[in-house]
């Protein structure tokens, strides 16, 4: 009875650590892709006349590159991968016995001779090759300043183009330094990068499979 019951406290303590390793989850991605605006800053009551008005001054020694919420920043996407993997096995084993046959009374018993032979053979190989290229440019605006100093950028950019739309979204964290003079920043400095291509409308649905090809070709088909 001593056992039973210390199979049971063990089980029970095995289902609360799955239970609380089950609650910490990473939080969600967010997937608002719209532009973010920036903070309303209350202007400073001056005197009508006054050559300088507070909130309207203009650094003289200042680069023009986004630094604050809701400025923006042009994104070069310089996206191109390529990768590649083969591999080759080959195994052999071959082996064999002979037993004699017995003897009786000093002389071998005719006939009774055999042997055992054993081969075995495998070859396998596999094969994968994936690229992808994704060039042009997207606009996007500072979703957060950090503590740090980075920014975390996001936005989006929708192409109606015949009897459907294409949209690339964007995220990621960037660092003001890597900004170029004239306001850019290439794809491949962004940070934890969220990069997205895809299209709605007829042709897209054309190209997508039907139901039962999903279907037939997904995890759940027991064939």
């Amino acid at each position: 009875m001593k056992k039973n019951e210390q199979i049971l406290a063990l089980s029970a303590g095995i289902a609360v650590v799955l239970l609380l390793s089950a609650c910490v989850a990473r939080p969600p991605q967010v997937e608002n892709y719209d532009a973010t605006w920036p903070e309303e800053v209350p202007l400073a009551e001056h005197a009508n006349g006054a050559i300088y008005q507070s909130g309207r001054d203009v650094a003289l020694f200042e680069n023009a590159v986004a630094r604050r919420v809701g400025d923006t920043v042009t994104i070069n996407l310089m996206e191109s991968t390529a990768a590649q993997k083969s591999s080759s096995t080959q195994t052999n084993k071959s082996s064999s016995i002979d037993l004699p046959g017995p003897t009786l009374f000093g002389s071998s018993v005719s006939g009774l001779e055999t042997s055992i032979a054993n081969n075995r053979k495998f070859d396998g190989s596999g094969g994968s090759k994936l690229s992808n290229q994704l060039e042009g440019f997207i606009t996007v605006t500072v979703a957060q300043r950090l503590s740090n100093g980075n920014l975390l950028v996001r936005g989006q950019k929708w192409m109606g183009i015949n009897q459907g739309r294409e949209f690339v979204r964007i995220q990621g964290v960037i660092r003001p330094i890597d900004i170029l003079p004239d306001n850019s920043i290439p794809s491949y400095k962004v940070a934890d990068a969220n990069i997205a291509y895809g299209a709605q409308g007829a042709l897209a649905d054309a190209n997508r499979p039907g139901l039962l090809s999903r279907f037939f070709n997904s995890i759940w088909n027991p064939l």
